[in-house]
C-alpha cells in the first residue's frame, strides 16, 4: 500500500484540474469530454470509498434471500461470487418464485436496496432528487 499521495488525493487532483482548468477554458466537444472525465473520476472515487461496505451489504441481502454463505476473501473473488449469486437469484425470479408472496417482497426490497446503493455511487444527486419526489 502506498502512503501519500493516496489514490483519493491523486484522483482528486486530476478531478480538480479538469473542473478548474479544462472545462471552463476548453470549448465544444473537448470541454464536454473534460466534464465527462471529471464525472468519471468522481464515480471512481465514490466507488473506491464505498466498495467494501456495498459488497458486504449486497452479500448480506443475498444471504437473507438464499442459503447463507461465507463470503470469499478478496475483492475480486467476492465480486465474482456476487455475480454468481445474483445470476442464481435472477434465475429464481425468471422462474416465477418472485411473482408473489414473502420471497417476492424480500426480493423486491433487496433489488431496491442494491439499486439505491449503486445510485449513491454513480449519481447521488439523482437519488436525492428521487427521494424529494417521494419515490
Amino acid at each position: 500500500m502506498q502512503d501519500r499521495p493516496t489514490f483519493d488525493e491523486l484522483l482528486g487532483a486530476v478531478e480538480n484540474f479538469l473542473d478548474t482548468e479544462i472545462v471552463p477554458n476548453v470549448p465544444g466537444a473537448r470541454g464536454f469530454h473534460g466534464r465527462v472525465a471529471a464525472n468519471a473520476i468522481r464515480i471512481v472515487r465514490r466507488e473506491l470509498e464505498r466498495e467494501d461496505e456495498a459488497l458486504a451489504a449486497e452479500w448480506a441481502g443475498l444471504d437473507a434471500l438464499m442459503v447463507a454463505e461465507t463470503p470469499p476473501m478478496g475483492r475480486k473473488a467476492l465480486r465474482e461470487a456476487l455475480r454468481e449469486r445474483n445470476e442464481a437469484l435472477s434465475a429464481r425470479i425468471r422462474g416465477g418464485e418472485a411473482d408473489d408472496g414473502e420471497f417476492a417482497q424480500k426480493a423486491a426490497q433487496h433489488v431496491r436496496n442494491i439499486v439505491r446503493e449503486k445510485l449513491r455511487t454513480t449519481d447521488p444527486e439523482l437519488l436525492l432528487r428521487s427521494n424529494e419526489g417521494g419515490h
